[in-house]
């Protein structure tokens, strides 16, 4: 997703970079909180980075395990990740709160996490020889990738907003249980029965016989 590139007038943001974190993870943790309630966002992204809610991914998602909490559906708990958004969020919610506006009423109108820059590294000292014999390199290296971080609150009437953001803004927040994931339900065991205690038969008294 790239910047937010339409009017701001009554939008507040926030926003970090030179972050070193996968933008394909952090970029699928915006794509989850995107257009909902910033109370609700915040506390999405509080489970996710404690571990207890999988997040869905879209795109990036080859050779990923699927999760019953998401319908069996690819998914992850970038911890890392939800925690740096959770940080950006809670600036953008700080910076609404200083501008005089109340932002447990606001939205998630922007999130997105680009790649900045790669930052190219060589490799270890003990591989540098290993490439060839004729004392050539090794082509091995491991680079450095920088994202940045940019979410924006609203209160989803703004005319920044094209009438399918806010179409998308009230249907997510009507449903109410979209973004968040439903735990299974619990499967009730039948109560035990208690023993049957065998049928004891009645057994006729012996005959005593007298002796002569």
């Amino acid at each position: 997703m790239y910047s937010f590139n339409r009017k701001r007038d009554g939008l507040v943001f926030a926003s970090t970079k030179d972050i070193n974190a996968s933008f394909k993870d952090l970029g699928a943790v915006c794509d989850s909180i995107r257009y909902m309630s910033a109370s609700s966002a915040l506390s999405t992204l509080g489970k996710v980075s404690a571990g207890d809610t999988p997040i869905l991914y879209r795109r990036n998602n080859a050779h990923m395990g699927s999760r019953h909490e998401l319908g069996g559906q690819k998914g992850r708990y970038p911890k890392k990740c939800a925690a740096l958004v959770r940080k950006v969020l809670v600036n953008a919610m700080a910076n609404a709160e200083s501008k005089g506006e109340d932002p447990n009423s606001m939205y998630v109108v922007h999130a997105s996490a680009n790649k900045t820059q790669i930052i190219p590294r060589h490799a270890p000292k003990g591989a540098l020889w290993l490439g060839h014999s004729m004392g050539r390199r090794s082509s091995r290296r491991t680079d450095i990738e920088l994202a940045r971080i940019e979410i924006g609150l609203g209160y989803g009437e703004e005319e920044g907003l094209s009438d399918r953001m806010k179409r998308a803004i009230k249907f997510v927040n009507k449903q109410g249980k979209i973004t968040e994931v439903q735990k299974p339900k619990e499967i009730k065991k039948p109560a035990a029965q208690p023993k049957r205690q065998p049928v004891k038969s009645e057994e006729k008294p012996k005959e005593i016989v007298a002796k002569a």
